[in-house]
């Protein structure tokens, strides 16, 4: 793999020729062009498509991706993928492996969002790609073009056994939640979200959204009052001003947040895996819910959640790459939950814990009830009793041991009681006594939606419900958006808090001390260090981890 940063790289080879795509028609048209569509008698286009939300990767594996964008009108979406190494030359335009795959006719229905599966990749590869619309006249869009890395494969040994890696094969992921939550939206005073550059400057391999994508329940304004009386200016858009409650009014708090110039940089260069939480539709919701809230005209929460779903998934690069095929229209419905191998290393399960959801109550139910679902549960279960990577990461958008109050009832899975597990704490134990039961090692949890980071260790001798192994959860957020906590740990699965890093109620992301990510970095020898940082890129904590044989 080439030792040249991806965006260096992308700088020197964007005027190139290397990822230049035809603007000839390639493939017939749906319909027959209109006169005010066709290239004028003089060659002049008179009206040409152009990317307005920029581009993306996502669920970048050992050999596939899925590729993203959004077009200004009716089109089909063409890539060019080209593979980079020590020996590539941008002047002769020439790779060793080169693929273009085109995507179905996008349109309104998706509101011009399209996907494609890129598969057959070379694995711990260096990627450039480029993005281009075609229109129904054949005339292409001016190339927007970004880099990702496919996993390292690595040898997949049997279970608890360890393999040598191979020099290079080391990776990196950062994590966070919570972004233009709190009416803290794009400010252009302060460069517009900057903590997304500064989860870019340590040039990971991927990164995981663990929820509130957006924020559809709460409304940006032009001006905002921070607690300490300064105000927060806020870039504006149609659609944003109040509460999300149609299909487009949805779409387009994902329009906003795709205008943020660090946003859009940061996704063109690191393949991104996505959930969502409750931001995504409305605060705290659950299936079968009925709101109470003035703001509402919409008060059945499966419709808004539905809307909110399709505009969510519109606008990730979620799929199966294999089933994003060439000449569909890209979106295909999927599974929140699921797990993308990263070759030998690492396997990430990413949960989803709002889908199947029981009520909100206060959580002391002598029966188990869903967090999970049972379907999600087994499939957990399942999914780690055999994976053979040596680290297994949990994706989880809902802290396990934090208390999340909402009302006289709990958001959380943790209900206060620090005795023996009772209504979604029994969910959770199952999941955790397979993981003993069934001999996984080496299993570490990350999340967010609290609004501040932490690191929490989980032990037996110090838990009411003991039947599990040691582990550790992460906990990181916000990205854009208020800071609170720090949150009361719930003692029935034994966590102590190791660290922990709040701000102020409600404090602004002015000066980004108290916005944070994590980082994970994994080198040729399975040690992982685990890292929390601050909005400026600061670590606030930091440990190495050996994994267990």
């Amino acid at each position: 793999m080439t030792s040249v940063s991806r965006r260096g790289l992308l700088t020197a080879t964007a005027c190139t020729s290397v990822l230049a795509v035809s603007a000839a028609p390639a493939t017939a048209s749906p319909a027959a062009a209109s006169p005010s569509q066709r290239p004028s008698a003089a060659g002049i286009v008179r009206r040409r498509l152009h990317l307005p939300s920029g581009i993306m990767t996502g669920e970048a594996s050992k050999d596939s991706v899925v590729v993203w964008s959004r077009s200004s009108g009716d089109g089909r979406m063409i890539v060019k993928v080209t593979a980079v190494d020590d020996a590539f030359n941008p002047a002769r335009g020439r790779g060793r492996f080169e693929k273009t795959v085109e995507s179905g006719w996008v349109t309104a229905e998706t509101d011009h969002t399209a996907k494609i599966g890129v598969t057959g990749l070379p694995s711990g590869s260096q990627f450039l790609y480029a993005v281009q619309f075609e229109d129904e006249s054949g005339v292409r869009s001016p190339a927007e073009f970004g880099t990702f890395r496919t996993a390292p494969e690595g040898l997949r040994p049997g279970r608890g056994q360890r393999v040598r890696r191979p020099s290079g094969t080391r990776q990196s992921f950062v994590w966070t939640a919570d972004t233009a939550g709190q009416g803290f939206g794009i400010n252009p005073d302060l460069g517009g979200m900057r903590t997304y550059r500064a989860m870019a400057a340590t040039n990971p391999d991927f990164f995981i959204h663990a929820g509130d994508t957006i924020y559809a329940d709460g409304p940006i304004e032009a001006e905002h009052q921070e607690p300490d009386g300064q105000v927060w200016r806020n870039v504006v858009t149609e659609g944003v001003a109040k509460v999300a409650e149609t299909q487009e009014e949805f779409r387009a708090r994902h329009r906003y947040n795709m205008m943020d110039h660090n946003i859009r940089d940061f996704y063109a260069h690191t393949a991104l895996l996505s959930q969502w939480d409750d931001h995504e539709t409305t605060n705290n919701w659950y299936p079968g819910e009925t709101l109470e809230d003035e703001r509402y005209t919409v008060l059945d929460v499966d419709t808004l959640a539905q809307r909110g779903r399709r505009a969510w998934q519109e606008y990730q690069p979620i799929g199966d790459a294999r089933a994003l095929k060439p000449g569909t229209s890209g979106f295909e419905d999927a599974r929140i939950y699921r797990k993308i191998e990263r070759g030998s290393q690492l396997d990430v399960f990413c949960l989803d814990m709002r889908t199947f959801k029981g009520e909100n109550t206060a959580g002391k139910e002598a029966h188990e009830t869903d967090i999970l679902g049972e379907e999600q549960t087994q499939w957990l279960i399942d999914g780690l009793r055999d994976s053979t990577a040596t680290w297994k990461c949990l994706s989880a958008d809902l802290p396990l041991g934090l208390v999340v109050p909402d009302g006289k009832a709990q958001e959380s899975i943790s209900n206060t009681d620090p005795g023996k597990p009772l209504g979604r704490e029994l969910q959770l134990a199952r999941v955790l006594k397979s993981i003993k039961d069934n001999g996984v090692k080496n299993v570490f949890v990350i999340t967010g939606d609290v609004h501040y980071c932490a690191a929490h260790h989980y032990t037996p001798e110090n838990a009411a419900f003991q039947d599990f192994h040691e582990f550790w959860e992460f906990v990181a957020g916000p990205i854009n958006a208020g800071s609170f906590g720090p949150n009361k740990l719930d003692r029935t699965f034994g966590p102590e808090e190791v660290f922990s890093k709040a701000g102020p109620a409600m404090g602004s992301p002015r000066d980004a001390a108290f916005q944070f990510f994590g980082h994970v970095d994994l080198d040729e020898q399975d040690l992982m260090t685990v890292s929390l940082r601050d909005g400026n890129g600061e670590i606030v904590w930091e440990k190495q981890f050996e994994p267990q044989s």
